[in-house]
């Protein structure tokens, strides 16, 4: 099944009173969502009793919680030192993440500042070692998602993440930030088409399971010459993209991705929009 659900909290969660996540899943099941990102982006920080209660409250309401890995993962760092470390986020995210009861542990591949072919190249030797240490320590039975970036000097293509996650057909997933692919190209997704030529590359790339379960991520975001610069919600009618010609095609290629928004301020009260665009079409 398609799951909608935000990446943290609205600030109406806040104004309805309440402060911590472990509420926030009945609070999403009343609202009619089924999925929540938790961020670790700033760095792993959660005690043990905390996630244990916030996996007790998801599992109760059937929330399917996936977690955002630190922000500063990057797996094309020239220095192995620095990329040992960066494996040391995933695996203290993977720590965190199975008493909350998550599977998913999205991550930023790298940055692209000096090249992106070499970048990209670090990038699956590093994967390939990133896998072969998480099985040596036990870390083996969760699904790692590269994101699409927004940024020029970020790696994360369209391309980029399927050349990676062809390394692993079973543990690696996309993570297909929609906003962040449109910020890149300067505003590229503006019809049924555009995404239509994306999905199709992703599904003569990678394995069917991998392309109809993808993560999503969506958001309307501003973009410069250098590309995203700031998250918007869907109010916004300058820069997009939008979601209606995307819901169309999930649909018409029996897709079940979860599908996380990421808008400022409003991502549940946007999750529940692209929800009922989606469930318009059924």
């Amino acid at each position: 099944m398609i799951r909608f659900g935000p990446s943290g909290h609205s600030a109406s969660f806040y104004a309805e009173g309440h402060k911590h996540t472990p509420e926030a899943a009945k609070w999403l099941r009343d609202k009619g969502l089924n999925a929540y990102e938790y961020s670790f982006g700033r760095g792993v920080s959660i005690s043990q009793a905390t996630a244990e209660k916030i996996g007790a409250e998801m599992r109760e309401y059937d929330i399917a919680l996936s977690c955002h890995a630190p922000y500063y993962i990057n797996l094309a760092h020239e220095s192995d030192e620095e990329v040992v470390k960066s494996f040391g986020y995933i695996e203290r995210c993977i720590e965190a993440v199975k008493p909350m009861g998550g599977e998913r542990i999205v991550f930023h591949p790298g940055s692209a500042s000096k090249g992106r072919a070499a970048a990209l190249q670090l990038a699956l030797k590093r994967t390939e070692a990133l896998l072969k240490r998480l099985d040596g320590g036990g870390y083996s039975g969760y699904i790692l998602c590269p994101e699409t970036m927004g940024k020029k000097g970020q790696l994360g293509t369209c391309e980029e993440i399927c050349e990676m996650c062809r390394l692993d057909g079973e543990r690696l997933i996309p993570t297909f930030d929609w906003g962040h692919i449109n910020a890149y190209y300067g505003g590229s997704l503006k019809s049924a088409g555009d995404y239509r030529k994306i999905l199709d590359y992703v599904f003569s790339r990678l394995t069917e399971r991998q392309a109809r379960f993808m993560h999503i991520h969506f958001s309307k975001i501003q973009y410069g010459q250098a590309g995203e610069i700031r998250h918007l919600d869907l109010t916004d009618t300058v820069y997009g993209p939008d979601f209606e010609p995307l819901a169309g095609l999930l649909k018409e290629y029996k897709m079940e991705p979860v599908v996380i928004c990421e808008s400022r301020e409003n991502m549940a009260e946007d999750a529940l929009k692209l929800k009922a665009m989606y469930e318009n079409l059924l």
